[in-house]
């Protein structure tokens, strides 16, 4: 059998139902405790009974063995030294391997370590062949992936997500110089497929791009869900085991990477893309997407509430065009493909988090075309998105610019408040038509606020319009302003969280019959606020 190490994220665990879902497909897979949580049929091992094995307290109750790192604290979440924090490279202590600074004292260190353990645990398995062992992980896992892929040729194929693209702004240089990503990105010479999200914290879609051109296999893909930040749904997250069916088994064909081309000195001024995509597999869609907020160091909220704009390609001959109508002429655009094609039959597998999933169809992204602001400004583009009060009309394709990480569920959230396009006027209100069947309980949220609404029923158009003092947080304080808005959400109920001071209140309820429509989200400004 193919052999995979599997690599949590941190705080996180090593899970049973990554296993036993390889093992259904075929693979024999160990997945390593480096943070001492284990989560298995009647064996739980949490933050608590770490600290109980940490103790070595036996008789409490609770009691479990776990990873034992021996002096050693490979730890994460909780770590078992205050002074071991990620990510930076601890001082000298008698807990730490080397007695200098040094980048062997780094729990990434040790757990690479883990992993190339791992590796060998595998290889020395009769069932397994030691010729086919993958890695793959994700966040944390997805760092210590490229780290293990990068300093152990017995991998053949490597899967990170959310992670191994990042660590590109430490200012430390010993930690810059050893432990950073690109240090291993380097030395990586296997096939290799990044999951990328692109709104993810962690892993960066722009540093994304620099890894591409770091690595030394010339077999690689990418796969990057719009709006996304550190989670994705089945048709990413089964790149994984795609993927490894292809290195490793040889039972699947990726297509290959789409090429694309960003075209700015147009007829009509409006940028346009050419996706020309690998054909053989069934494609379900082609869509771009695009933004004009493009700064690569932006602060960590930017990243993950930047809005997205989507344009569907249309087929031209053998061609496939995609118009992207821009805002500002003298400003950067990002741009990518992403090719959705259909499975011939349906995989299933144990996603990020382990919640069970099954894929019908797979995405496959180009890499990202990056156009300076001042190339835009020579092209001299015309600006054709003007500001509106229109947020949403729900006409279309109006979902690709809305996200959801639940499949088959109705509820939506999108970042199109966060974009400059869409900001509220002085004294606005924001207004919405909703229709149900039944009565139910609505919520809008706007990031850790949200505004209740009961919902008439009857299957007729109740509009809503709401202020700023409508929206309440955990602690039930109303929202001041729409200043610095980013996100928004439609639901029947959610459970917001306030931290310093800790504070939880849950809202709406469950929802009952039929999703609901919706159409017309706007700011709404009186006629006598306008004369003002």
């Amino acid at each position: 059998l193919p052999g995979l190490v599997q690599i949590h994220g941190g705080g996180q665990y090593a899970d049973h139902k990554a296993v036993l879902s390889n093992a259904k497909r075929g693979y024999a897979t160990i997945s390593i405790a480096w943070a001492g949580r284990i989560s298995a049929p009647k064996y739980r091992v949490g933050p608590d009974q770490v600290k109980l094995f940490w103790e070595g307290d036996e008789a409490a109750d609770g009691y479990r063995l776990t990873t034992d790192w021996g002096t050693l604290d490979g730890y994460h979440a909780p770590g078992r030294q205050a002074d071991n924090a990620f990510p930076k490279i601890p001082m000298p202590a008698d807990w730490t391997l080397d007695a200098v600074r040094s980048p062997r004292n780094n729990s990434w260190f040790l757990c690479t370590l883990a992993a190339r353990r791992a590796l060998t645990f595998l290889e020395n398995q009769p069932q397994v062949d030691p010729d086919r062992l993958g890695v793959y992980g994700h966040s944390m896992g997805g760092k210590l992936t490229v780290m293990t892929a990068g300093s152990d040729s017995r991998v053949k194929a490597a899967a990170p997500s959310c992670g191994g693209v990042s660590d590109r702004y430490n200012d430390d240089p010993l930690f810059r110089a050893t432990i950073g990503d690109d240090n291993y990105l380097r030395h990586i010479t296997c096939p290799i497929v990044f999951l990328s999200p692109a709104n993810d914290f962690h892993g960066r879609i722009n540093d994304l791009q620099s890894a591409l051109g770091e690595i030394q296999s010339k077999d690689w893909r990418v796969t990057c869900a719009p709006h996304h930040n550190h989670q994705d749904t089945a048709a990413y997250e089964v790149a994984t085991q795609l993927w490894f069916d292809q290195q490793l088994k040889g039972t699947f064909t990726w297509p290959e990477t789409p090429n694309t081309k960003i075209d700015l000195n147009v007829e009509d001024g409006i940028p346009s893309v050419e996706v020309e995509p690998g054909a053989s597999k069934a494609i379900v869609s082609i869509d771009v997407f695009y933004t004009q907020d493009a700064d690569p160091k932006a602060d960590r909220l930017s990243v993950i509430n930047r809005f997205w704009h989507h344009a569907a390609a249309t087929k031209q001959g053998g061609r496939w065009i995609a118009k992207l109508p821009i805002s500002r002429s003298d400003q950067p655009l990002w741009a990518y493909a992403n090719v959705t094609y259909a499975l011939g039959q349906a995989v299933a597998g144990a996603g990020y988090y382990y919640g069970s999933y099954t894929a019908r169809e797979f995405n496959l992204s180009s890499p990202m075309m990056m156009v300076s602001g001042a190339d835009m400004a020579a092209a001299k583009g015309q600006v054709t998105l003007l500001p509106t009060l229109l947020i949403e009309a729900f006409e279309g394709d109006w979902e690709k610019e809305w996200f959801t990480y639940k499949a088959g569920e109705w509820p939506r959230r999108t970042h199109k408040i966060n974009e400059l396009l869409w900001a509220a006027p002085a004294g606005a209100k924001l207004s919405l038509q909703v229709r149900s069947i039944k009565t139910n309980p609505f919520l809008v949220g706007i990031d850790g606020y949200a505004a209740e609404v009961q919902l008439q029923g009857g299957g007729k158009w109740q509009t809503i319009v709401l202020s700023p003092a409508d929206f309440l947080d955990a602690r039930g304080a109303e929202m001041e302003s729409w200043e610095g808005i980013r996100e928004l959400r439609l639901s029947a109920q959610e459970t917001l969280r306030e931290r310093r001071p800790d504070a939880t209140r849950q809202v709406g309820g469950v929802w009952n019959g039929e999703p609901p429509s919706f159409r017309d989200l706007r700011w709404f400004v009186d006629s006598v606020q306008q004369e003002k």
